[in-house]
């Protein structure tokens, strides 16, 4: 067992104290009543460069929410990246309507435009990019592909805190984002997600029904609309006020670390690290991420074993979302595995031999990523000895 000493997540310092004691000094701990979530909003809204930010409840909410502003429902079709995290497909099934995977980039591991566009047919009511491990998704095609089709943009930025794409924040392109703030996130209140809108009228859409269809100055119990309870409370709020406050400076140093690794990484025989597009001109690296082509399965499993003995933060990655159970029990495409897995081989190579690491590990020193890199050679030659 070896601890090479990488920084702790999450991070938190007196900011975060100050907020705490600010929220429950206030006397009210909700946010009809009191300050923080109102402020966060606004806060996050222009980081982001977004004309409205709903905080909420945590990531997944706010992909649901984001699809029911643009109407989603029974009936309907949402393309989704064969490669992402459950929630992203699980949204869509929560509301009746019916994921379709279209594949990935081979080298960002982000939605493919041309396959997006193959996935598209007369029930589709959006398209969903996932910004993986913090780089934007080709949003010029995309967004061109949305123009073309009629198709909106749903952003699945939970990845993305502070991102941008030739210069263009997240907010900036005309569609609705979503962001998590759960506790691995890069930045988190254990729990928490927000939905960033462009214009006033879905915001508040958006706002009553994360907040069970009342109006914010109901006294009535007039709910206008169908919704939950999808708020966030004022302690939550008040700690991401304080982590937003550091975002900027860690992603900077992620940004000196990540290229630094990537190239330590490429060195290693058998290694491949996610690709990065010129065009995202600011990454924020929720993962480190990198492919082992020739150990796959139980032998991709070991090494990532190995990695967590030595200390190092690392994970498999997602499975390609046909692959699990959960996609097929409400919303699934008439296809089988085998015939999704033909359609999406990308993603299917993807799910068999990737590995993330996860943020923390290029808030280190250079010394550390050297070393992480000398861990991760002598766990990838280890790996792939004798079976």
């Amino acid at each position: 067992m070896s601890d090479i000493g990488l920084p702790e997540w999450p991070q938190y310092d007196g900011r975060e104290r100050a907020g705490l004691a600010r929220a429950l000094e206030q006397g009210q701990w909700w946010r009809m009543g009191g300050g923080e979530v109102d402020a966060f909003e606004r806060e996050f809204a222009a980081h982001e460069g977004a004309g409205h930010a709903l905080a909420v409840t945590n990531g997944t909410h706010a992909l649901e929410l984001a699809l029911q502003v643009l109407g989603v429902g029974p009936g309907h079709e949402v393309v989704v990246p064969a490669f992402t995290f459950i929630s992203s497909s699980q949204a869509v099934q929560r509301l009746g309507a019916v994921a379709v995977p279209a594949d990935i980039d081979p080298g960002t591991y982000n939605l493919d435009v041309a396959a997006a566009a193959a996935a598209i047919g007369p029930r589709t009511r959006a398209i969903m990019p996932v910004h993986i491990a913090g780089q934007l998704a080709d949003m010029d095609g995309l967004a061109k592909l949305s123009a073309d089709s009629g198709v909106p943009l749903i952003q699945d930025a939970a990845h993305a805190h502070g991102a941008r794409w030739n210069g263009r924040r997240v907010g900036e392109f005309g569609s609705i984002a979503a962001y998590s703030f759960q506790n691995g996130k890069l930045m988190t209140a254990g729990e928490g997600g927000a939905v960033t809108f462009p214009d006033r009228a879905s915001y508040e859409e958006a706002f009553l029904r994360h907040s069970c269809g009342r109006p914010r100055d109901d006294r009535g119990y007039h709910h206008r609309t169908s919704g939950s309870n999808f708020r966030l409370n004022e302690f939550s709020a008040a700690v991401l006020r304080a982590q937003l406050d550091r975002l900027d400076e860690q992603i900077d140093t992620r940004e000196e670390r990540g290229p630094l690794l990537d190239r330590l990484l490429a060195e290693i025989p058998g290694v491949v690290p996610q690709a990065r597009d010129a065009r995202a001109d600011r990454v924020p690296h929720y993962m480190a991420m990198f492919r082992v082509p020739g150990l796959a399965g139980e032998r991709r499993d070991a090494l990532v074993d190995a990695l967590v003995a030595r200390g190092v933060p690392a994970f498999v990655v997602f499975r390609a979302i046909y692959r699990t159970a959960a996609f097929w029990e409400t919303g699934a495409p008439d296809a089988t595995v085998e015939e999704l897995a033909a359609r999406c081989p990308n993603a299917d190579a993807l799910t068999g031999d990737g590995v993330w690491l996860h943020h923390r590990t290029l808030l280190g020193t250079e010394e550390q990523i050297h070393r992480v890199a000398e861990i991760v050679a002598g766990a990838v030659a280890g790996a792939a000895g004798p079976a």
